[in-house]
C-alpha cells in the first residue's frame, strides 16, 4: 500500500508527539494546564515567558496568549477549547485568528492516572506533513514543546 492510502503513516507525518511522566496527581496536573496563574509560570519554551489576556477553559471557550521570546519577538496565540474531560483530557485548535501566529494544528492532552503520578500525552495534528515541517523548523516546535513540558515539571513541585 503506497503511504499516500495509508491514513495511519500520513497521520503519523503530521504530527508532534510529546510525552512526560510528572511525579504528582492528574488533578494538579490538570490544574497547572488549565490555570492562567499557573500557565503563566512554566508555559512555552525555555527563556518565554506568557501573558494570558483571557482564557475560558470549556468547549467552545479560548485562551488568548501572548509568548514573548528571549529576543523581544511576541507571538500572538489564540486556542479554542473543543473538548474539556476534567482532569482526564483536552482537546483544542490552535489557531484561527487573523491577529495570531499564522499557524493552525489540533491538540489532544491526555493526563493518565498512574496512582500518584501522572502520564501527560500531547499529540499535535497538523493540516499536511509539509506544514508540521515548516512549524518544526521556522519555530522549534518539537523541541519547544519537550522544554515546556520540563518546565512543567519544575513547576509542579512548587504546587505540592
Amino acid at each position: 500500500m503506497a503511504a499516500g492510502n495509508n491514513p495511519a503513516a500520513d497521520e503519523a507525518a503530521r504530527t508532534i508527539l510529546t510525552t512526560r511522566i510528572y511525579d504528582a496527581p492528574r488533578a494538579l496536573v490538570f490544574e497547572a494546564f488549565t490555570q492562567p496563574q499557573h500557565l503563566a509560570q512554566w508555559w512555552g519554551p525555555n527563556g518565554f515567558t506568557t501573558t494570558t489576556h483571557a482564557i475560558d477553559v470549556r468547549p467552545g471557550g479560548f485562551w488568548r496568549f501572548v509568548m514573548h521570546g528571549p529576543d523581544g519577538t511576541d507571538y500572538q496565540n489564540r486556542i479554542t477549547y473543543d473538548e474539556v474531560v476534567k482532569p482526564e483530557r483536552l482537546v483544542y485548535h490552535h489557531g484561527g485568528d487573523v491577529d495570531a501566529e499564522p499557524v493552525q494544528f489540533h491538540v489532544t492532552v491526555t493526563f493518565e492516572d498512574l496512582g500518584g503520578k501522572t502520564r501527560l500525552t500531547m499529540r499535535m495534528v497538523f493540516p499536511s506533513a509539509v506544514e508540521r515541517d515548516r512549524v518544526a523548523e521556522k519555530y522549534g516546535a518539537v523541541e519547544g514543546a519537550k522544554q515546556t513540558l520540563e518546565r512543567l515539571a519544575g513547576y509542579l513541585p512548587k504546587l505540592g
